[in-house]
């Protein structure tokens, strides 16, 4: 009999049952099955189903080296130059920047800025962290969690807790790092490579190994017989694998993820439109249809990969690229949305993913006029979208005046003067922390310093 007190959990208490579940059976020796079981039983299905659901999120890395991280200030800009008011700051629209209604910290929207029309957990979380590397054309002072392992390989490691075909894909160039336990790395060079990296590795090679098909068949003869047993959570990672391995071996998985004519259109991609921005549309297009597909928990990818000092000179062309760059964005976001996630059916794919984007220079925000290399206090910044895991708004921050601020992690406090190096490393804790969907145990095996409860939301949203 369902229990109401357990069906009607929330919030930290929910996940805490779960993990209770999951400790008892282990120590009771009961298989995953069984566990699963007791809950649908005593808490109802749908906590059963959240039991069976992946325990990672995926997530999605953007690298803009050579300057392109530039252009990402002017989606998420901080705060005090953004109300400024000062035509001669690196900010293209003084005076129409507005307050982001619902994040924990001061945040603003440019015009362009994408998300604003999602709730509190989509939107974006501004840490300061790492140093200026300019030029650089594969950075990483800022997407690092310590101890010399980097934040792309620490999440690629947790994340080996749900398999895929291919853990980590990346576009070239890429400094994947280190990290315990990470997975290798399948890189291509752009993003049709995605596609075909896919096709060639899945159709042409896996799915062609009699091993395999005869794997599928035991699978497909095994769990098609078995289709009363589907209203259990018991079988749902099962029907979920023949449901995947028909996949592979019905369809061509090129055609399955690349861009279409009508995905292109959406995206704001037609013909003449900059490779910086195709390049980026086309790739978080193919991320969702293999994230859909089930194929991939990571993708990385180079972002704007240009050197905009001279993007003030001319206001249209620099207002369509920002604008061009809010659109795939939210369109990315869109897509996402309107998929349900292979792994979790009460979901969607845009409920159980991370963004990073992080970059070499943002460039000076305080002086448009050649817009210099150079940032206050040699300072660079992380950009995450952290699904509910993590809080939001500006932690530090360039202040209108020149001077930077940092953060505490314990408390999330303002640090004055604080280098922004001194927290880069539990800035990718929290993105660790929010790909292991909120278990700090796990975070706590690749991080070691200071507290992050500051940052993160140890109950989720």
């Amino acid at each position: 009999m369902v229990d109401d007190r357990l069906k009607n959990l929330q919030g930290n208490a929910r996940r805490n049952f779960l993990r209770w579940t999951t400790a008892v059976g282990a120590v009771l020796a009961l298989d995953r099955a069984k566990v699963l079981n007791v809950i649908s039983d005593t808490a109802g299905t749908a906590l059963a189903d959240e039991g069976s659901c992946a325990a990672t999120n995926r997530s999605v890395h953007l690298v803009a080296g050579d300057g392109g991280f530039a252009w990402f200030q002017l989606l998420w800009p901080h705060v005090d130059i953004a109300k400024a008011g000062n035509d001669n700051f690196a900010f293209h629209a003084p005076g129409q920047a507005k307050d982001a209604p619902d994040t924990d910290k001061p945040f603003v929207y440019a015009p362009e800025s994408p998300f604003q029309g999602l709730d509190k957990t989509k939107q974006i979380t501004a840490f300061m962290a790492g140093t200026n590397q300019t030029h650089t054309p594969t950075p990483g002072s800022a997407a690092t969690v310590g101890n010399g392992q980097s934040m792309l390989a620490v999440a690629a490691a947790i994340q080996r807790q749900t398999p895929s075909l291919l853990p980590v894909i990346a576009v070239n160039p890429i400094n994947f790092g280190t990290a315990p336990g990470a997975p290798g790395v399948a890189t291509v060079n752009n993003a049709d490579g995605m596609v075909q990296l896919f096709n060639s590795a899945a159709s042409k090679v896996t799915l062609s190994t009699p091993e395999d098909a005869a794997l599928f068949e035991a699978y497909y003869k095994a769990f098609v017989g078995l289709n009363a047993a589907a209203g259990r959570p018991t079988w749902a990672r099962q029907l979920r694998t023949g449901k995947t391995s028909a996949n592979f071996l019905g369809k061509n998985l090129a055609a399955q993820l690349a861009p279409t004519s009508d995905d292109l259109g959406r995206y704001g991609i037609g013909q003449g439109a900059p490779n910086k921005l195709a390049e980026l549309a086309r790739g978080f297009i193919t991320t969702a249809k293999a994230f859909k597909l089930g194929l991939t928990q990571s993708v990385i990818m180079p972002a704007m990969r240009d050197d905009p000092h001279g993007a003030f000179a001319n206001m249209d062309n620099l207002r369509n690229t920002v604008k061009a760059l809010g659109t795939i964005f939210d369109e990315f976001m869109n897509d996402m949305m309107a998929i349900q996630d292979p792994l979790c059916s009460a979901r969607s794919l845009a409920d159980n993913v991370v963004l990073t984007v992080h970059g070499d220079t943002p460039k000076d925000p305080r002086n448009r006029g050649g817009w210099p290399d150079g940032t206050p206090n040699n300072s660079n910044w992380l950009y995450v979208m952290g699904n509910g895991h993590i809080k939001t708004g500006w932690f530090g921050g360039v202040r209108a005046n020149g001077s930077t601020d940092g953060f505490d992690p314990t408390t999330g406090n303002v640090a004055q003067g604080q280098q922004s190096n001194a927290t880069s490393a539990a800035a990718g804790a929290a993105v660790a922390f929010a790909v292991a969907k909120g278990d700090m145990r796990r975070v706590q095996d690749f991080y070691s310093g200071p507290s992050i409860s500051g940052i993160v939301n140890e109950s989720p949203i």
